[in-house]
């Protein structure tokens, strides 16, 4: 079966962004460090992404406006919008689990949960997120989008690994 992976980073005090939803506070402690790159191996073994509208946004018209960084993946955006799909974007009115228990049945490799939190914290109160990939960013934000939000049931987790460089620390978390 499909794993679903949560990989996200997040600040000390845990919010996934800024009150206004902005993300540029997202970096190292120096920004002339080179960062290690957790991602491409992350990705290899994935192709699908899920994420919400705002994210979605964002990503297409803040983070990378001039192409869609996830082309080689199949991405489904939850919305409340009746939009077509276009090739590998598709746009659904479903929530995430309902989502994520259908896409699980499917052949394929791991699903990448992206954001936002409104996607996320229903997957997180139906334990199905099957790994965790939190980057910690050395900021403390003190206000602004939450990563967790409080559930209904204990979840137990097990640390897998954990990497630190240039003042970020990669926590990966499986399922007890």
């Amino acid at each position: 079966m499909r794993k679903v992976i949560l990989y996200i980073a997040m600040s000390l005090d845990g919010f996934i962004a800024s009150k206004d939803g902005k993300v540029n506070w997202l970096h190292g402690q120096n920004d002339d460090e080179e960062n290690i790159d957790t991602y491409s191996s992350f990705i290899k073994d994935v192709d699908t992404v899920i994420m919400g509208w705002n994210t979605y946004y964002q990503v297409k018209n803040e983070l990378s406006p001039d192409n869609w960084v996830y082309d080689s993946l199949t991405s489904y955006i939850i919305t409340h919008r009746k939009l077509d799909s276009t090739n590998n974007i598709n746009f659904v009115q479903k929530n995430s689990s309902e989502l994520v228990k259908d896409l699980k049945q499917k052949n394929g490799k791991s699903i990448w949960i992206c954001g936002g939190a409104k996607i996320i914290q229903p997957l997180i109160q139906d334990n199905l997120i099957d790994e965790y990939y939190i980057s910690v960013i050395p900021t403390i934000l003190g206000d602004g989008i939450k990563l967790f939000e409080p559930v209904s049931n204990e979840l137990k987790l097990k640390l897998k690994s954990t990497q630190s460089y240039n003042g970020i620390t990669e926590l990966i978390y499986t399922r007890r």
